[in-house]
């Protein structure tokens, strides 16, 4: 993977991550979250966790706001590692 594509992926699962602290301030449906998910359409094999991220982000109940987003980072994350794209350690530093 060339190293902008890695910075890329880290950059928008770092912006999914921080979001998760947000959920319980309302809904986190923002331009910065939708970016994030597109850059990351790519290299998800399986687009159910980035659509219902998006979903998630939108609902105006906290509770389960909060159970879907958490819910779907953890599949982008399990794609994303699945397909090569994405590691705890991040190459990008």
């Amino acid at each position: 993977m060339h190293r902008q594509t890695q910075i890329t992926v880290d950059l928008a699962v770092q912006i999914l991550r921080d979001t998760l602290a947000q959920t319980s301030h309302g809904r986190v449906d923002t331009v910065p979250v939708r970016l994030a998910l597109r850059c990351l359409w790519a290299h998800c094999p399986e687009r159910w966790p980035l659509v219902m991220f998006w979903e998630g982000a939108q609902q105006d109940n906290e509770i389960g706001r909060s159970q879907s987003v958490t819910a779907s980072f953890n599949g982008i994350v399990r794609q994303l590692r699945r397909s090569g794209a994405y590691s705890e350690v991040s190459s990008s530093k």
